[in-house]
């Protein structure tokens, strides 16, 4: 039976003042306590066996903001289906009262105003407060991160992952899984696990070429609450093809299917009563693999960033979807006898950062690796009248914003930025410091090129990325979100196939079609080629909003999208 009750104790009240005195006079009483840590925290406590998880944090040590995605689309067999409801429609589906704490943290909706009454969520502190607490509930509790975790800041740029490795550490995690993890290099990746990480690194679809066998720990067993449970690593599947593969050279991944079949087998035969998949496969490459895999009774999965708060049941493999940026731990409670699931509860656990106490020991440690940077860290560059995010299938207002830049410091036509599902949130009136913008921009490879490219180039290009992105095969999306587009407009129909499916490209600044075999000027950035040459795109983008003082960003009306 999935229990809800205890996420939503702190919606009732909530939702009852929201409702009788509008949404104004509910920071006084947050501030009051109305929501309180005990609420959040609270949980019947189930079964044998406790797994905690947390995945994508993409380096966010402070509290952020971070608006869900307005538009998340599905094809083929999962169209309509979570994780691809979003607004109204996921309230609905949910159960969820407009307005409430809950509804702040899962949608989109109203988020600019929620995001000022309620406030700021995650910061690793505040996670800590509630790892101490379940551990305290259920001593040998299974701490596992679904990876992203050493990339997406400022100190993670500037210590090559070091600053995020020094607090999962004090986090106590029992296994982690990886992607942009190798972003820093192969070489780095496996300096930190020999040398400083105190858990293991999972890897079952990751090899090495030259010997042709695994790379890294496959899985790792665990005794806990009387249960022997195997966890088994999953990493991001396309690694060589979403990002470059040149740092990482003689490794390959994938999916690997068979092999994820044979060491299901092999765990059971050691005697495994649980299985656990920690997957950075994405959602629906998870729940494509939960039908066709027997045997893996929960895949806490990854990638997409998806927060649900229900398990989604693939016969009786459940999926558990634990959101990013540290907005979200998730407890998972499970009565295991007979080497079955007999019953379980759950809970999404969302981290209210004004109404969690941060743990002093952690908030400590986050400051120290902090210290070193603090003056670039809290330099004001500019200011933003609009809500500034990512998060979504096509472009959201970060994105057009990087984009404008490009355009007006690279004198291009067109712009181009990758769908990044990583990024957190401003809201209106908010100062856009240094840290802010790494927080959009900081990876390993940020040189922003400038090329000429043939109209037909550009909608090759375009092709390919929706196609990594709605091709109905799960197995086949490859990629993050849909490539964020600059200076040009164009229609989308998703439900055609590769090569169909964008139409009516137009230049935006002279209204013309875009022409197939004439050459323009484009700017980008995160390139996957070796030797990309331009300045780094975060020197780009802080030029422009230096020169503009206030961005504005008004919303996106040149992509029209059809098929859904």
């Amino acid at each position: 039976m999935i229990s809800r009750r205890d996420f939503l104790q702190a919606t009732v009240a909530a939702s009852a003042i929201v409702g009788a005195s509008g949404v104004g006079n509910w920071s006084r009483l947050a501030a009051q306590q109305t929501l309180t840590q005990d609420d959040l925290l609270g949980f019947d406590t189930t079964g044998n066996v406790t797994l905690i998880h947390i995945t994508d944090i993409h380096a966010q040590l402070k509290p952020i903001y971070f608006r869900e995605p307005e538009i998340n689309i599905g094809v083929g067999n999962v169209k309509g289906l979570p994780p691809h409801v979003t607004g109204e429609d996921f309230l609905k589906m949910f159960n969820l009262t407009p307005g409430s704490p809950e509804a702040y943290a899962l949608s989109y909706t109203d988020f600019t105003a929620l995001a000022k009454t309620y406030g700021r969520m995650g910061g690793l502190d505040r996670v800590a407060t509630v790892l101490n607490a379940i551990r305290a509930d259920r001593p040998d509790a299974l701490l596992l991160d679904g990876g992203d975790t050493w990339q997406g800041s400022y100190t993670a740029e500037m210590t090559k992952g070091q600053d995020m490795v020094n607090v999962m550490n004090a986090l106590k995690p029992d296994a982690m899984v990886s992607h942009w993890e190798f972003t820093l290099g192969v070489d780095r990746v496996n300096e930190i696990i020999e040398n400083d990480l105190d858990f293991p690194f999972l890897g079952a679809n990751i090899f090495d070429n030259e010997w042709d066998e695994p790379a890294y720990e496959p899985y790792k067993m665990f005794e806990r609450g009387g249960v022997k449970i195997a966890v088994i690593g999953q990493a991001f599947p396309y690694l060589p093809i979403a990002n470059p593969k040149w740092m990482f050279p003689g490794l390959s991944f994938g999916i690997r299917e068979e092999r994820m079949a044979e060491v299901v087998q092999e765990v059971r035969d050691n005697g495994a009563e649980l299985v656990v998949l920690l997957s950075h496969n994405g959602f629906d490459v998870d729940r494509k693999m939960a039908g066709r895999i027997d045997g893996i009774d929960v895949i806490l999965t990854g990638h997409t960033h998806d927060a649900l708060p229900e398990p989604v049941m693939v016969g009786s493999t459940m999926l558990i979807a634990s959101g990013s940026n540290g907005k979200f731990v998730t407890r998972l409670d499970l009565d295991v006898r007979d080497g079955e699931v007999k019953g379980f509860a759950h809970k999404l656990i969302p981290i209210f950062s004004d109404v969690i106490a941060p743990d002093r020991d952690i908030a400590a440690l986050i400051d120290a690796q902090r210290k070193p940077y603090e003056s670039e860290l809290s330099e004001v560059l500019g200011y933003t009248d609009s809500t500034l995010y990512r998060r979504g299938n096509f472009n959201g207002t970060w994105d057009d914003l990087i984009c404008n830049a490009l355009i007006d410091e690279r004198e291009a036509d067109i712009a181009l930025s990758p769908g990044f599902r990583w990024g957190p949130s401003l809201v209106p009136g908010d100062a856009i410091t240094r840290e802010h913008l790494f927080n959009a921009t900081a990876m390993s490879y940020p040189n922003a090129y400038r090329n000429e490219m043939t109209g037909e180039l550009i909608k090759t290009i375009m092709e390919d990325v929706a196609d990594n992105l709605f091709n109905p095969d799960p197995y086949y999306q490859q990629g993050g979100d849909m490539v964020r587009m600059g200076g040009m407009g164009y229609s989308i129909d998703v439900s055609k196939k590769q090569g169909d499916r964008i139409t009516n490209m137009t230049l935006l600044k002279t209204g013309e079609a875009i022409d197939p075999a004439k050459t323009y000027v484009v700017a980008g950035w995160a390139s996957v080629n070796e030797g990309t040459e331009g300045p780094a795109i975060w020197d780009v983008v802080e030029s422009y909003i230096k020169r503009q003082g206030t961005v504005s960003i008004d919303p996106n009306k040149s992509v029209q999208v059809t098929g859904v």
